[in-house]
């Protein structure tokens, strides 16, 4: 009881470390996310990196929040609503892997973030890159809905809360790995000197992937 009197849900938790352990792993798996902040952090350095990294931790906050409310669960057992994301995010990862294929080499390019079109952009714009890269992914929702509960106490006092803040953990932890992984591949980057046309190129070899992965996402099923 302690425990939930300054950490609300905490009480409602169980094997904690394991979930942190097994989170931590999950976050390293490559994906759509992984392959946008590689294609940022790589190709126009560090600040692009971590807009895209933030981006995809506020996209992950907010589906543990989505999940917390039962939000998930209704789009979940819904058919019509689960269609319409997978079909929103397989559209976005298309569009966006589109767009680095297109993009042709300029000068600014080697030192500045890229738009999907090419064109020099804000750190805003790639940290929108990042959050709808995550929160259009219907795999996420239903990680959540399958991996989370395994961690929340049937006898739970408080499970939304409970949900909540395994949520919010694992989004800290995911986020913290983009961060270091997007620092790590800007600091090669600059060791190996990269340009303007070696950065275009990773960027149309990462719109490649986004593009299968997005193809993958419509013509696939649930699973």
């Amino acid at each position: 009881m302690l425990a939930g009197a300054w950490l609300p849900g905490l009480d409602g938790v169980q094997n904690l470390a394991v979930f942190v352990g097994a989170g931590l792993l999950l976050n390293l798996t490559p994906g759509a996310d992984v392959a946008l902040i590689a294609a940022r952090s790589a190709g126009q350095g560090v600040r692009a990196g971590v807009a895209a990294a933030l981006g995809v931790g506020a996209g992950c906050g907010l589906h543990a929040l989505a999940a917390a409310l039962g939000l998930s669960a209704l789009v979940a057992g819904s058919p019509w609503a689960f269609a319409a994301l997978r079909w929103a995010g397989a559209a976005y990862l298309v569009w966006l892997g589109w767009g680095m294929l297109r993009a042709r080499v300029t000068p600014r390019m080697a030192s500045e973030p890229a738009s999907p079109t090419g064109a020099p952009s804000s750190f805003g714009r790639v940290f929108l890159q990042g959050f709808w890269t995550n929160a259009l992914n219907p795999k996420v929702v239903m990680f959540f809905l399958a991996f989370v509960p395994q961690f929340v106490r049937a006898d739970a006092p408080h499970a939304a809360w409970s949900f909540a803040l395994l949520g919010l953990i694992f989004s800290l932890n995911g986020t913290l790995v983009n961060l270091g992984f997007a620092v790590v591949l800007a600091a090669l980057r600059q060791r190996l000197g990269t340009g303007g046309r070696w950065g275009i190129w990773l960027g149309r070899g990462t719109g490649a992937v986004l593009v299968a992965l997005g193809l993958k996402l419509a013509l696939g099923d649930r699973g």
